[in-house]
């Protein structure tokens, strides 16, 4: 229940900050935010990380949309064990769903956050959401997921089973 909360809250974050952003800053446009370090920018990207498949908006909706389906499945099924890879499937399923939400409304996603410091991407809530729960899901699978298995069949095989 806790992460359901969580997702939601993610996911109305997301949706808020970009809904502010393209009421109160006109496209393209920038205002101050941390200075010297994040600037809000917004931006309409049609495309995935760094605008790739710009112009194939549809198959990323297809791709998010299907990402999203197989992650609350797999959460549905307790497939992530901890509170490790739940937040980490949280985050990513709570990411996928805000940007799906703005594919599927607007034919776009709305991007704000720009970096100052270094030549990076215009990025949003749900894509640091995502980026962070991919991270969190390759330390979970590479790190923690066995060993639940493991302890499963060792207990199993204790048992004489």
């Amino acid at each position: 229940m806790i992460y359901a909360v969580l997702s939601v809250l993610l996911i109305l974050a997301d949706q808020l900050t970009k809904y502010l952003v393209r009421a109160n800053i006109p496209l393209d446009g920038s205002v101050p935010f941390i200075p010297h370090v994040l600037e809000l920018t917004y931006i309409q990207n049609t495309g995935a990380a760094f605008s790739m498949l710009e112009e194939h908006t549809w198959l990323l909706t297809l791709v998010s949309a299907v990402v999203v389906t197989v992650i609350a499945l797999l959460v549905a099924r307790g497939f992530f064990r901890g509170r490790l890879g739940m937040v980490a499937a949280t985050l990513v399923l709570a990411g996928g769903v805000g940007n799906l939400i703005d594919r599927v409304y607007f034919k776009y996603v709305t991007d704000m956050f720009r970096t100052l410091f270094m030549n990076f991407a215009v990025f949003n809530v749900a894509d640091c959401c995502i980026t962070v729960g991919v991270v969190l899901l390759f330390i979970y699978v590479l790190f923690f997921s066995d060993r639940k298995e493991d302890k499963h069949e060792a207990d199993l095989s204790a048992d004489g089973h």
